[in-house]
C-alpha cells in the first residue's frame, strides 16, 4: 500500500502560490504524484501549474495503466499534449502569455518507480537513511556546472539561477527525463519544488525525513523550516513511501 503526503505554501514573501500538488490514482489503483511550479506573470504561473497537474492526473485516473512500459510511453504522449494545451491557452488569453510551468512527477508500482520531469522542481529518494537526488536540474545554472565553468558554491547564488532549459508551455518541443529505480519497502520518495532546496540543504532535509514523524509531519516541518530560513519563495513538498508505519 502507498502512503502519501503533501503540504504547499505560498511563504513570507510572494503574493500568490504557482505550486501545484496532487496526488492520483488511476483504475488499477496505481499512485501517481505530481509538483509543478507555475512561471509568468499575473495569473500566468499557477494556471499553467494548476493546468499541468490537472489535466495529466485526470488522464491517469481514467487509464488502465499497470506497467512500467505502458506508464512511459503513457507520459510521453501526455507531456506533449499538456505542452501545447498550456501553449496555446497562453497565445489565446493575453494576461496569460508567456506562461510555462516546471513538472515532477512519480509513478509507484509495486516493483518500480519511474519518475519523470522537466525544469528545476526536484525528486529525491531516501534509501537507507541516505537522500540522494533521483533528478537532475534543467537549468542554465546547472549546464554551467557541468561543464565545470562555475563550481556548486558559485551555482549557489548565481545571478541566472532561475533560467530553465526544460519546461511545459514555453516551448514547441520538450525533452522530459525519464529515471526507473526500484524501490526498497521503507525508502521515501520526496517531490518538491525549488523553494525547498533553495533553502534548506540536503542535509537538513535528510535529517527530518529520518525523524519518527508521520509523512504530513514531515511535510510540515521541511515547509516551516524553509519558511524560518526566508521563505523567499513558494514552498512545496509530496511525500510517498510504501512504509504503512510511516
Amino acid at each position: 500500500m502507498i502512503q502519501t503526503a503533501w503540504q504547499t505554501d505560498v511563504g513570507l514573501v510572494r503574493k500568490t502560490n504557482q505550486d501545484y500538488v496532487k496526488v492520483f490514482k488511476n483504475q488499477e489503483n496505481i499512485v501517481l504524484a505530481i509538483v509543478a511550479d507555475g512561471m509568468g506573470g499575473h495569473r500566468g504561473g499557477d494556471v499553467a501549474s494548476s493546468m499541468a497537474v490537472n489535466h495529466i492526473g485526470h488522464s491517469f485516473e481514467q487509464s488502465h495503466i499497470a506497467k512500467y512500459d505502458e506508464a512511459k510511453s503513457w507520459l510521453e504522449d501526455t507531456l506533449v499534449k499538456e505542452n501545447k494545451a498550456i501553449l496555446d491557452a497562453s497565445n489565446q488569453f493575453k494576461d496569460l502569455r508567456g506562461m510555462g510551468t516546471t513538472i515532477v512527477l512519480v509513478v509507484a508500482f509495486k516493483d518500480a518507480y519511474l519518475f519523470a520531469h522537466l525544469g528545476d522542481s526536484r525528486a529525491y529518494l531516501l534509501k537507507q537513511e541516505i537522500l540522494y537526488q533521483v533528478t537532475e536540474d534543467h537549468s542554465l545554472v546547472n549546464e554551467l556546472l557541468k561543464q565545470g565553468e562555475i563550481t556548486p558554491s558559485q551555482a549557489k547564488n548565481h545571478p541566472q539561477k532561475n533560467i530553465i532549459t526544460e519546461s511545459l508551455g514555453v516551448s514547441q518541443s520538450i525533452n522530459p527525463e525519464y529515471i526507473k529505480m526500484i524501490p526498497n519497502k521503507f525508502d521515501i520518495v520526496l517531490l518538491c519544488s525549488d523553494g525547498l532546496t533553495n533553502t534548506l540543504s540536503r542535509s537538513q532535509i535528510q535529517k527530518v525525513l529520518n525523524e519518527n514523524m508521520t509523512l504530513q509531519e514531515k511535510c510540515d516541518v521541511l515547509v516551516a523550516l524553509a519558511n524560518e530560513a526566508g521563505g523567499e519563495d513558494n514552498i512545496t513538498v509530496c511525500l510517498l513511501t510504501k512504509n504503512k508505519e510511516v
